[in-house]
Order: structure tokens, then C-alpha cells, then sequence
């Protein structure tokens, strides 16, 4: 009798890509502005839609933050900033040092990042997880979460391993919208009521 050995199923794999690849996509036409994507650790990751609460943050903040900060440092909405071979998050704000052609050879590196700043409702749990650890791993010293569901900031400092393989913050700060904390630029303060404005509901 002739047997035939069974060949294990082998489990399907996520096709991993590279910033370099990532960049090639974008180049031949293959991804654009429009869709909305970022590369997390290798995989192409679908940005949360945003609802108003969200929109009216970005708006408050941008307001807010452009003549705190001047040009002791350049602030960046929504644009990339690269972490390793295979991360290209795009944050919802970060402040950068300045340099002298703004990025345009290149995007911002974690050695030029003094401030990352995701602004979240729906994507409240994966900034709290994913993208913290993506960013406690690159030691950006500053990671800010507004979050909209709370009403509340969380501001994370003293990025670190914690495990072998885990990555995070040392400290959480958590601040209400009756509060203000300090940007990592100059002196300056940044008075969270003008951006969760007290008795406000976000929809």
C-alpha cells in the first residue's frame, strides 16, 4: 500500500513591510493622502475615522500651541515621524526641533522629538497600548494622550523597558480640564480649559 505524507498547513503570515518599502507604495500611487494609513511595526495600519470632538481639539490645539511654542521648536500636524525600520506613526502633533529645511530631506527622526500628541476617542485603547509602547520604545520623552472620552490629559514621561520586550513610560500624569502642565519647550503652559472647555460634552 503506497502512503502519502500529509504536509502540516503551514499558518498564513501578515506580509511585514518596511519604511522603505512603505515609501515605495506611496511613490507608484499605490497608497495616498486620502487613505489614511500609517505603518505601525511593520503592518499598514487603517487611521480611526474622526468624529467633530476629535476635529475640534485638533483645531483648539493648533490655536493654542502655534504662538506658545514661536520658534523655539516647529510644531507638526498629522505628519510622520520616523521610529525604526518598519514604524512611520503619523501623530496627531508633535513638536520638533527645528531645523533648518523643516524636514523636507527627510522626516523627523525620535532623536529630533521632543513631544508626541495623540488625540483620542475611538482609538483611546490603541494609543493607550499600541502606540505608547511603539513611542516608549523609540525614548521620545514626552508622549501626551488627550483623552476625549474622560475629558482628561494623560501625560506620560520617562520612557523605559520594563520587561525584556515591553516598553512604557515611567510616570503618568493625569490632568483635568481645570488644569495646566507645562510644555517641554521654554517655560510655557498649556491651560487645558481652552481645550476641554468646563460643562463640555464631546459628540
Amino acid at each position: 500500500m503506497i502512503t502519502t505524507a500529509i504536509q502540516p498547513t503551514q499558518t498564513p503570515q501578515p506580509v511585514r513591510f518596511t519604511v522603505q518599502d512603505y515609501h515605495r507604495l506611496v511613490d507608484l500611487g499605490f497608497l495616498g493622502e486620502d487613505d489614511h494609513i500609517e505603518l505601525i511595526r511593520g503592518e499598514l495600519i487603517q487611521m480611526a475615522a474622526k468624529g467633530t470632538a476629535h476635529e475640534t481639539c485638533i483645531t483648539r490645539l493648533l490655536r493654542i500651541l502655534l504662538p506658545i511654542i514661536g520658534d523655539r521648536a516647529t510644531l507638526r500636524c498629522q505628519s510622520p515621524i520616523t521610529l525604526a525600520f518598519d514604524g512611520e506613526p503619523e501623530p496627531d502633533f508633535a513638536i520638533v526641533k527645528n531645523r533648518d529645511d523643516d524636514y523636507e530631506s527627510a522626516h523627523p527622526t525620535p532623536a529630533d522629538t521632543l513631544l508626541v500628541m495623540e488625540v483620542a476617542d475611538s482609538s483611546l485603547e490603541y494609543d493607550r497600548t499600541v502606540k505608547l509602547a511603539l513611542y516608549a520604545e523609540a525614548a521620545i520623552p514626552h508622549y501626551w494622550l488627550f483623552n476625549l472620552i474622560d475629558r482628561t490629559l494623560e501625560a506620560y514621561s520617562e520612557p523605559a523597558q520594563i520587561t525584556p520586550g515591553q516598553f512604557g513610560y515611567l510616570n503618568r500624569q493625569i490632568v483635568t480640564p481645570s488644569g495646566a502642565i507645562a510644555l517641554p519647550v521654554g517655560d510655557q503652559t498649556l491651560a487645558l480649559a481652552q481645550v476641554f472647555p468646563c460643562g463640555e460634552n464631546p459628540s
